[in-house]
């Protein structure tokens, strides 16, 4: 196929994907679950306003909120979710409230009677009570009284009771995390509300507005059909694409590697402009970001085994497992950006030979701008969940609450300039190489747009705002996860490896230039809608459950070939012999393939069909996903970009092959060993309880505390040593560059 029609497929993938994408957000804004005005009893008294609803919602994002357990299954592991926690309580204070109604005791009833209450209590909670005209959720009197005792047990568990110290430390809350009584009486109104919203039937449906998620048989919360229907077409649809790309590929398949191969590297002799020098600056800092990220992490696994200390040290008094998670997840996501846009800055004066008036310049201002976000978004986070802020000012300075767009409202948005300066710097000097109308054409306005879409699409995360319903605020903040981490940053890595593989002779451009537009027509085929699956049980309407679990197994299709491509990046790493000065670039590329294989495939889709993400959405099955898919693919490919910066900017002289290697050996062997002797097994246990007894006890203290837990908990040490040693090695091998020691004879 001609890049011509290649580019017209992109066109029409894109235009009729992100048009079903915005048509079924505008359906999700037409269907949330409502926000009433006020929350009353059947005698009228008022148990909550609107108000407290929204309010209670920022109390729980000023503490961490998706950092400290979660909401609708999205959020951290260690604390429970608190919709499913909050449901379960509710359903036993109720049972007891029933039965109290009628002067009995229900834990002294004999089974047949038992059931009678059981009955009566899904009919209690699942009747949806919303009354349209007058804007209001009516509850009970017992329902009324059951959550006074819910809103007390909260207050005792995020203030400060004595009682509740040992169920905070299993938590990993720290006491007085709230410490207001009226801030507390707010959330308890957001736990009450985000939780009818799991157990209440839609108007007309026999489903609550979470699809019955989270999973709970006491309540009613079963699967629905729907989730059998639509896991088994996605499966079937996997099947038959599988084929069909196959199929494809064996009658196109073209020869990528060059078939006369240059007999010198040809980058060796380019001098790197003085924009291209000043991206060094950032590999520095992204080396350093490693190393705080690193530690970060170290402490909030601790936290998961000591939750109110680091080895009798009380951590948690200055430094919370919300604040160490956040800056474990936002670091991550800086140094792999940051590795990502010095690459950009390096390539884009590389391939066009041109390097504009006041780049350096540009270069350097970016630089600087990127290190006040950091740090000040860092800063800010702290003092949100420290509760120095108020909830105006925590949005805008401090902790949003959202996992992976945790960094208040006014970073984002000088984050997102920084990009848009990235942008320019990348345009202005890409356009002398775009005017040009040479074999690079395609592949250059390819990269050109992935680099617009990076800039763009962070863009996103400011579309909701500060009491926006969660419904909405998912939708949109899975548009900056999904979307700009996992989509367009993929496309233009595909995009830079293909670039840098031509430039060095290795790869014949047109084929390269075929393959790069058809992965990524294939890519976001399902790329783009498969964002949806983030979101089903996000109260969100049964049509985007039925296109997530349809484009979701898409998003897999492009992986069945991928050990094609981790083949060729080893044949191109033994084509010739002046190759070996890219060694371990390449292998970082190899490695890629393998953690997008087994991170993002395999352990993709295992939790991705409705079906499976029902009982263990928000477990360390997820945990085994995020690290292997975004640390495995995202950041070793970001490492394999900075080496091949580093290759060009110390073109002369031979590398340490041991401690480079030692480095990146020690760094993949870890993350392996981690995820499958430790969070796998959690993993997977949990979701047996889930299944078993309820998402609830999956999550809960009295699970997640038993021996056996603890022990697969400490199993992490010998992954995180290998890993953090390999990622120290990496940083003394950078430093290395600089004083001699990771520098050999010439080459």
């Amino acid at each position: 196929m001609t890049p011509k029609k290649l580019w017209k497929w992109l066109a029409i993938v894109m235009i009729a994907s992100f048009a079903v994408l915005l048509f079924y957000g505008n359906e999700i804004y037409r269907n949330i679950p409502p926000i009433p005005d006020k929350i009353t009893t059947t005698t009228g008294r008022t148990l909550a306003t609107g108000q407290d609803i929204r309010d209670g919602q920022n109390v729980w994002q000023s503490i961490g909120g998706q950092t400290v357990g979660s909401i609708w299954g999205h959020g951290a592991y260690i604390a429970p979710d608190w919709t499913a926690d909050y449901l379960h309580r509710e359903s036993l204070i109720l049972l007891d409230e029933l039965a109290k109604k009628d002067g009995k005791i229900y834990k002294n009833l004999p089974d047949d009677e038992q059931a009678k209450y059981q009955v009566l209590l899904k009919k209690e909670l699942r009747i949806n009570t919303y009354d349209r005209n007058k804007n209001e959720i009516v509850f009970s009197s017992e329902r009324a009284k059951t959550q006074e005792q819910l809103a007390l047990y909260y207050s005792r568990l995020f203030m400060n009771d004595p009682s509740m110290a040992r169920l905070r430390d299993q938590y990993a809350i720290p006491k007085n995390t709230i410490k207001d009584s009226g801030r507390m009486a707010k959330m308890n109104a957001f736990l009450a509300w985000s939780t009818w919203v799991c157990i209440t039937e839609r108007p007309g449906e026999k489903v609550t507005y979470t699809n019955n998620w989270p999973h709970d048989e006491s309540v009613g919360n079963v699967p629905p059909p729907s989730l059998h229907l639509w896991s088994g077409f996605s499966i079937l649809l996997l099947l038959a694409c599988i084929g069909l790309l196959v199929f494809y590929h064996a009658r196109n398949k073209e020869e990528e590697i060059s078939e006369e191969l240059p007999h010198e590297d040809p980058l060796r002799n380019m001098s790197p402009t003085p924009s291209m020098r000043a991206t060094l600056k950032y590999i520095w800092v992204v080396a350093l970001l490693i190393l705080v990220q690193m530690l970060a992490g170290v402490v909030t696994a601790h936290y998961g085994v000591e939750g109110s200390g680091f080895y009798g040290i009380p951590l948690d008094e200055f430094l919370p497992q919300s604040v160490s998670r956040s800056w474990h997840v936002q670091l991550a996501i800086f140094w792999i950006a940051t590795s990502w846009l010095a690459t950009g800055l390096y390539i884009a004066p590389a391939v066009s030979g041109h390097e504009p008036k006041y780049q350096k310049l540009g270069v350097n201002i970016l630089f600087g701008a990127l290190l006040i976000v950091v740090l000040g978004s860092l800063t800010g986070q702290w003092l949100g969940v420290m509760q120095k802020l108020g909830l105006v000012d925590n949005f805008l300075w401090g902790h949003q609450g959202y996992e992976y767009v945790e960094l208040g409202r006014i970073w984002q948005i000088l984050l997102l300039i920084g990009l848009i300066l990235w942008l320019v710097l990348m345009v202005r000097a890409l356009l002398p190489a775009l005017r040009r109308k040479d074999g690079d054409r395609h592949l250059l306005l390819l990269f050109t747009l992935s680099s617009v879409a990076i800039a763009l699409f962070y863009g996103a995360g400011l579309m909701y705002g500060r009491q926006t319903h969660m419904a909405i605020a998912e939708y949109w903040r899975w548009w900056v996860v999904h979307l700009w981490v996992e989509g367009f940053f993929e496309v233009f890595a595909t995009v830079v490896a293909a670039f840098l593989f031509t430039r060095l002779g290795l790869l014949r451009l047109k084929s390269a230039t075929n393959a790069v537009l058809f992965s990524t027509i294939i890519f976001l085929a399902g790329g783009i809608l498969g964002t949806f699956h983030h979101l089903y049980f996000s109260a969100t309407p049964t049509a985007v459950l039925a296109l997530g679990a349809t484009f979701s197994a898409l998003e897999i299709v492009p992986l069945v070939l991928i050990g094609y491509e981790a083949y060729q990046n080893y044949q191109l790493s033994k084509s010739t012999r002046w190759i070996q000065a890219y060694k371990w670039p390449i292998y970082c590329f190899i490695a890629m393939c393998f953690w997008n294989f087994l991170g993002a495939g395999i352990f993709g889709f295992a939790i991705n069909p409705p079906i499976a993400l029902y009982y263990i959405q928000g477990l360390n099955t997820t945990a085994v996903h995020g690290h292997a898919a975004l640390f495995g693919v995202y950041g070793i490919l970001g490492i394999g970009l900075m080496l091949f910066m580093l290759r060009g900017l110390y073109p002369d002289r031979q590398w340490n092959d041991k401690l480079i290697g030692w480095a990146f050996w020690l760094t993949n062997i870890g993350l392996l060993v981690m995820v499958t002797i430790s969070l796998l097994p959690i993993g997977i246990m949990q979701s047996v309880a889930s299944i078993k007894e309820g998402y609830w006890y999956a999550r809960s203290a009295e699970f997640m505390q038993t021996d056996i837990m603890h022990f697969l908990r400490w199993m992490r040490v010998p992954g995180d040593i290998l890993l953090a040693a390999g990622e120290l090695l990496l940083v003394i091998f950078i430093i290395g560059l600089k004083f001699g020691w990771s520098l050999k004879e010439k080459r």
